[in-house]
């Protein structure tokens, strides 16, 4: 398609390197059609283009954007999150869940996810291996699992379990995601029976508490679905957490102005988002009657996709954008926690979890540097920005 350009998905060239290659096709042209095998896909590559088809009601999120395990029947009514629900459904969950997930409670939560993070640093010493220590093994792959549980209210007993399904759920689609969803459902059901009994200061009991004002309130598979999301969506520190101590440690100068004024973490955690966050590729929507975007016609039913890393980057939006600035103010927000409707409801916890992870790791370890070249650890994704691995000396 002329003036198009085509980015073929399974190219090496995408794996290595896919803020050069989105960034390059954003600077020919606003729209740009990706080659997937099985389902090619239109993509967005400017930010505010971006911004605006996250927010707009003519393109929708269904069935079709998620990928399904092969699960047991009797987990399917807990399958569909509020992230494939259509307005009003997805609009009267939105209004009773969101009080549990403001910046405001998570920032009251953070005390409870210190100490987490605190054994999980005491213990890295322990794990070091031929002078090394894999952070992503040992820190940022069980913390969002271990914060979840916190959160949640799973007694102490079941948390190792938890944790096994979380390093599986994070580790994406497969036999072993498929056999740790029934665990996880019922995991979901026992913390709701357990709070119904008995209210505590966790996120299942401000569930429980949450009711409308015309008395409209969640009921329990809505709660279960809810624990579901919870444990697929909570996994976005792990990814977020391993590319940031990357990116810090792959940036002497930045990291410096960091460890000099720790009161930065909380704009740095936003510009890590922006720069080096695991969203590569939006979660697909799909046109819901014919189209035209920027003079190309889009059908009924096919797919369109935000180049998030295109996007975040785009120099329309962001001064200096390629540029890594730890204390960058101004220009406009990033996608990386999406846009509209369905921004990402866990994302005021997914930064305090990050910034309490950065803060408790630079403290505890102020000679920690890199121990391989980050090309050797990058995982071979097209859709997700993550590591296999984050060997470092402490």
């Amino acid at each position: 398609m002329s003036g198009v350009p085509e980015i073929d998905l399974t190219d090496p060239e995408v794996m290595r390197d896919p803020f050069t290659v989105y960034g390059r096709a954003r600077e020919r042209s606003p729209l740009a059609r990706l080659l997937i095998p099985g389902l090619p896909m239109w993509a967005l590559t400017r930010h505010e283009d971006g911004r605006a088809m996250l927010g707009d009601p003519r393109f929708e999120l269904n069935a079709n954007s998620f990928m399904r395990p092969d699960v047991p029947e009797d987990c399917l009514p807990y399958m569909r999150t509020m992230t494939e629900m259509s307005q009003p459904e997805h609009a009267r969950l939105r209004r009773l869940v969101a009080p549990a997930f403001t910046a405001r409670r998570a920032a009251e939560f953070r005390p409870r996810m210190e100490p987490i993070v605190e054994r999980l640093l005491d213990d890295l010493p322990g794990h070091v291996e031929d002078g090394s220590v894999d952070l992503f093994t040992h820190l940022t792959r069980p913390l969002p699992m271990d914060v979840i549980c916190e959160l949640v209210g799973i007694p102490e007993p079941d948390r190792p379990r938890w944790r096994a399904y979380g390093a599986t759920v994070a580790a994406g689609s497969g036999k072993g995601f498929a056999e740790a969803v029934p665990g996880i459902m019922e995991g979901a059901k026992a913390a709701v029976a357990r709070r119904r009994g008995e209210l505590r200061d966790d996120l299942v009991s401000d569930l429980i508490r949450a009711q409308a004002e015309d008395g409209d309130r969640l009921d329990d598979t809505e709660m279960v679905t809810l624990g579901w999301q919870l444990v697929l969506a909570g996994q976005t520190p792990t990814n977020l957490i391993a590319n940031a101590v990357l990116a810090l440690l792959s940036h002497a100068g930045q990291l410096a102005v960091l460890r000099e004024d720790p009161g930065l973490m909380p704009l740095a955690v936003e510009e890590l988002m922006r720069w080096c966050g695991p969203t590569l590729l939006s979660i697909p929507r799909y046109a819901r009657e014919d189209i035209e975007l920027h003079g190309v016609p889009v059908r009924k039913g096919e797919a369109v996709t935000v180049a998030v890393a295109a996007a975040n980057r785009d120099p329309r939006a962001f001064a200096d954008p390629d540029r890594f600035d730890v204390g960058r103010r101004g220009g406009a927000g990033h996608l990386g926690f999406a846009h509209g409707p369905h921004f990402c409801l866990g994302a005021s916890f997914a930064r305090v979890q990050t910034e309490v992870a950065l803060t408790g790791l630079l403290r505890r370890f102020p000679g920690l540097a890199l121990a391989a070249s980050p090309d050797e650890l990058r995982a071979p994704d097209p859709g997700t920005w993550r590591l296999t691995a984050l060997p470092v000396t402490l």
